[in-house]
């Protein structure tokens, strides 16, 4: 989970992977406020640019996810292999998953013939 420093009227104005003396508030790594702070505009960089890295993450953790699970299918590995915090995360994208798995049922005659489509950074804020 990120710390996040914040200034006299509340706004986010640090972020570290730590406690930072001098007081700092944890939050989850989906939290809106600590995303709008990542993508907002700091005057060296292009929000749009930024929300397009963002978003080719989130794609990239579905294909890292896939990849994963395809080496655990063929006993390349197995998930015991992996640091705790991993299989952690792994099992519970997988409930996730499996949770909102039905969501693709319901239009799946709609959607056969499309390419899927990696979610907008956007459906996450």
């Amino acid at each position: 989970m990120p710390f996040v420093k914040r200034d006299q009227a509340g706004k986010i104005t640090a972020i570290y992977n730590q406690p930072m003396a001098g007081g700092t508030d944890e939050l989850p790594a989906n939290d809106p406020e600590l995303l709008a702070f990542l993508l907002a505009g700091d005057g060296d960089r292009d929000p749009d640019s930024k929300l397009d890295l963002v978003e080719s993450d989130i794609g990239m953790v579905r294909v890292l996810e896939d990849l994963i699970n395809l080496l655990i299918d063929n006993g390349v590995i197995r998930i015991t292999d992996l640091p705790e915090a991993a299989q952690q995360k792994l099992l519970e994208r997988g409930a996730l998953r499996s949770k909102f798995g039905y969501l693709g049922t319901l239009f799946a005659s709609d959607l056969e013939d499309e390419e899927p489509v990696a979610p907008d950074a956007k459906d996450f804020m």
